[in-house]
């Protein structure tokens, strides 16, 4: 319970855009101040906030931060306001130092062991997604079992490329739906089985060419269905 309240109930410290001045101590601070806001009792520098002998930690390794503010008794959150997103975007951590030394021997200690899981992680998701790509294509057989030799595999690839947007990603293909397979085996035969793409240099308007090359695409995906005699 006591990590919890500390991880809700940081103590923040904030870049300024404009010119600042500590209402403790008086002193002009200038722009890009690093000040504790107080309430009605206004802004105070970090000196005044008792914080001056904390150590700042950018954000960007994670670990590094998790174990810094864990060893850390005393840690505040850096924040900026951004402009474009209109909102305040974390800069990083102020830590004690003796906290930031521990935690930097630390990382640096299992640094391989972490490197090797992050490696482990990579090849899992690859592995997952060939896995999938696998089913995808022996789906694609299944239900098109008269489609020629390998096509099955270029379609899968296709239709399941990560980022894509296209639709072996969504959740249907995922569930290997027999219409999102469908929609992946009708697009490949456009393209590859019709004269669709020629129509689309010759300036003929998408739909307009779906509706010219569509018999051929029906009549491609009805003899793939069959099966063998």
């Amino acid at each position: 319970m006591a990590r919890e309240k500390k991880s809700t109930n940081d103590l923040k410290v904030f870049i300024s855009n404009r010119e600042s001045k500590c209402d403790e101590c008086g002193e002009d601070l200038g722009r890009h101040a690093w000040i504790v806001l107080r309430g009605e009792k206004g802004a105070a520098c970090l000196t005044c906030a008792d914080l001056d002998h904390l150590v700042f930690l950018p954000s960007g390794d994670t670990a590094l931060t998790r174990r810094s503010r864990k060893h850390s008794r005393l840690s505040a959150v850096v924040l900026k306001w951004s402009r474009a997103r209109k909102r305040y975007e974390r800069q990083g951590l102020l830590v004690e130092n003796n906290a930031l030394e521990q935690a930097e021997r630390e990382c640096e200690a299992d640094a391989m062991q972490r490197e090797m899981r992050r490696g482990q992680a990579v090849l899992r998701r690859a592995e997952l997604d060939e896995k999938y790509i696998g089913r995808f294509a022996v789906r694609v057989r299944e239900l098109y079992p008269s489609c020629p030799p390998g096509r099955e595999t270029v379609i899968a690839e296709h239709a399941c490329r990560k980022y894509s947007g296209r639709v072996g990603r969504s959740a249907a293909a995922k569930e290997l739906s027999e219409d999102a397979v469908r929609l992946a085996v009708v697009a490949h035969i456009r393209h590859a089985e019709t004269r669709y793409d020629d129509l689309l240099v010759d300036g003929v308007e998408r739909h307009h060419a779906r509706s010219m090359i569509q018999s051929d695409v029906s009549r491609t995906v009805e003899s793939w269905k069959r099966r063998g005699p």
